[in-house]
């Protein structure tokens, strides 16, 4: 005589089951008992982990009752209701399965339950309420991950995976996201790049998956996935979550400046440009002072011309040659540049003194966390102790317990993060002065491409215009500040006649102290 094939369905919801005894393989011995001792022979089994998504999970039913009917399956044996089914649509799925023919039967084992055709009235009223609670216990999960999720968010973390560039850590209850040392690099210089407006997504997708960009798949970055990562907030210290902006804990990786560039370039569409051989320096460089449009620019014999082709009403008309333009961009290099080898070492005597400060700072933050850890760890004990004694309520042992965590846990946070970018501003400072003292040598350079020439006026200037074949530029905001200083910096330290050493005390004395941060007018250097 031949077995009765049966199909069965094994599903966990929760990595809490998984771990409690509850687990597929354990649901699956269980059903597989089951048939031999009622004598079924099992055709196929289905499995649901508790990371699949809803989708999966649908998916995977519909394909168990296909198979089943399809294969003439009329047995299907689960551990319990809630593990077939939790919504009213797949109890309906399973009753017109069962209804379509009288041999068809879902047994399940735990509950020592069988439905079929002929299931009496309170048994199908029992079967109702089953799928009813279900359907409940699945809607209240539902309810307290949203406020689970809602005071995650509240806490300043994320309640999901973070983007690419960061990573997970710390305990069930108390993860936090940091910056992934591996892949932050590059994802920095995705923004950075992009921002320049050399590059197209499709070609900086490219680039960048040939210096080792992957997808947490281990996949290429494409251009869709390359767009909502730089419209992501989360790098510049903000969460997006169901459409509202909140404050994050997280480090950023980029700035908000910097972000904005990106959205400012994202938002031109197929205007971005792309990468080519035969690329104009100026190409999305340079606006209309009179209406605000693009200059266009087109090869000629050899030669780009840009000129305003906007649709709006606009008096600029004719071309204008790119040697023109850059005749008049090199005198706004000039600007910036420190002239003096004297005042390069000045500067940088200021920016280390002012970085000396800032270590000063450092150790005394560094020493007031440690305290706040020591205390942290003290009254931890110190509740324990009193519990034990029976001094403290278990209630309130708890609640300091769990403050003081948190607390030493912020104060550990802040610590790992404070000597990160102690060195930044000094060596930030350096290389703004260097690269300004360079600009129109770099720029002139026949070594130079154009994509570093794009990058380099993409660093120096924040806005160019042109109106009646006249350029008008506008800094970034440090070369901003050069732009206003260099040039009394280099008038004070040209040579005079009759040079006096009058009031020096020291060979790089400060001719202009205002300019050293946090100094009063009356400050100098010491001997």
């Amino acid at each position: 005589m031949s077995q009765v094939k049966s199909i069965i369905y094994a599903r966990v919801s929760s990595k809490e089951q998984e771990e409690t005894g509850y687990s597929l393989d354990a649901q699956e011995k269980l059903l597989k008992e089951y048939a031999k001792e009622k004598s079924f022979s099992v055709s196929k089994i289905f499995r649901v982990s508790e990371s699949a998504s809803g989708k999966h999970i649908r998916k995977t039913f519909d394909e168990m009752i296909l198979y089943a009917t399809k294969n003439k399956i009329n047995i299907i044996l689960c551990e319990k209701i809630d593990r077939l089914t939790r919504n009213l649509k797949d109890a309906a799925s399973v009753s017109d399965w069962i209804q379509e023919n009288e041999s068809r039967e879902v047994h399940f084992i735990k509950e020592s339950f069988v439905v079929n055709k002929n299931t009496r009235a309170h048994e199908n009223l029992v079967w109702d309420m089953k799928v009813a609670i279900a359907r409940f216990y699945t809607n209240n999960l539902a309810e307290e991950v949203k406020k689970g999720q809602k005071e995650k968010i509240g806490q300043g973390w994320l309640p999901t995976a973070p983007p690419i560039g960061y990573k997970t850590i710390g305990e069930k209850g108390h993860k936090i996201h940091i910056i992934d040392e591996g892949m932050a690099p590059l994802v920095k210089k995705m923004f950075t790049l992009y921002a320049t407006g050399n590059y197209s997504l499709k070609a900086l997708s490219e680039k960048l998956y040939k210096e080792g960009l992957r997808s947490r798949g281990n996949k290429r970055f494409g251009k869709t996935r390359m767009h909502e990562t730089m419209k992501n907030p989360f790098y510049y210290g903000k969460l997006r979550w169901n459409g509202e902006l909140y404050d994050g804990k997280q480090d950023p990786l980029i700035s908000k400046e910097l972000f904005d560039m990106v959205q400012k370039t994202l938002l031109r569409g197929t205007k971005n440009p792309q990468y080519q051989k035969h690329l104009s320096v100026f190409k999305s460089k340079i606006h209309c002072k009179e209406c605000g449009g693009t200059i266009a620019w087109e090869l000629q014999k050899g030669n780009w011309y840009g000129s305003c082709k906007h649709y709006k009403p606009c008096s600029q008309r004719g071309c204008i040659r790119q040697e023109e333009i850059e005749e008049q961009i090199l005198p706004h290099f000039n600007q910036i540049a420190i002239k003096n080898d004297k005042i390069f070492k000045w500067i940088e005597k200021a920016l280390k003194e002012t970085h000396s400060e800032e270590i000063i700072y450092t150790k005394s933050k560094q020493k007031s966390l440690n305290q706040i850890i020591l205390n942290a760890e003290k009254r931890i004990e110190g509740a324990y102790k009193d519990k034990l004694d029976g001094n403290m309520p278990s209630g309130l042992c708890e609640k300091v317990i769990k403050e003081s965590i948190e607390e030493k846990k912020e104060a550990l946070n802040q610590l790992e993060n404070l000597s990160k970018d102690r060195t930044t501003y000094y060596m930030t400072g350096i290389a703004i002065h260097n690269l300004a003292s360079n600009a129109s040598t770099i720029y002139q350079s026949p070594e130079t491409t154009i994509e570093e020439k794009r990058i380099l006026l993409s660093h120096i200037f924040s806005n160019i215009t042109i109106k009646d074949r006249k350029i008008d530029v506008r800094y970034t905001l440090a070369f901003e500040f050069l732009a206003e200083w260099a040039p009394k910096l280099n008038a004070t330290f040209e040579p005079t006649k009759y040079p006096s050493r009058k009031g020096k005390r020291d060979a790089f004395a400060s001719p202009c102290p205002v300019l050293l941060r946090g100094s009063d007018s009356n400050r100098r250097p010491s001997d």
